[in-house]
């Protein structure tokens, strides 16, 4: 199965602790794909730190919570701190890497939502992953990530 992350970092050195996540993930699952970074305003808190974030595909037998404490694991290798703060809001951090979409599945759990809850309304989130993913569609509107991207667009001028 195809999994399409996003690893985004606005803290510290970007560039590095992506590049830690990026060596981490080839480690854990071998040959991928990446998209261009994209660099953006942190989304749902205030912070004068601006998210560099790049897309990549993986593909893994492993179900998606596997994957997922996979991706956890390299999180808490690269940084500590943690991706909320006391209050539940968002937090600055070192790195996040979430999944964002499989190959047209869906799936829910009480730890994950694939696709990603906020993908249709998260530019670094669709840049990204239109470059990487042309074809892909979500499973539930059908839309692409372009297509997405341009409605997203649409609404927020």
């Amino acid at each position: 199965m195809k999994y399409y992350l996003n690893l985004g970092s606005n803290l510290g050195n970007r560039l590095l602790h992506l590049t830690r996540a990026i060596k981490a993930i080839g480690e854990e699952f071998g040959p991928f794909e990446t998209s261009h970074m994209v660099e953006s305003d942190p989304w749902g808190f205030n912070s004068t730190n601006r998210f560099v974030n790049i897309a990549v595909t993986i593909e893994s037998e492993k179900d998606p919570e596997e994957v997922l404490g996979i991706l956890q694991a390299i999180e808490k290798s690269i940084s500590q701190r943690g991706h909320r703060r006391w209050d539940g809001s968002y937090n600055d951090r070192e790195i996040d890497i979430d999944i964002m979409a499989t190959d047209g599945e869906e799936y829910y759990s009480k730890h994950l939502r694939i696709p990603h809850r906020h993908l249709a309304n998260r530019d670094f989130f669709l840049r990204p992953l239109a470059e990487i993913a042309p074809d892909w569609r979500h499973p539930t509107t059908g839309l692409s990530a372009s297509e997405m991207l341009e409605k997203l667009e649409t609404t927020n001028s």
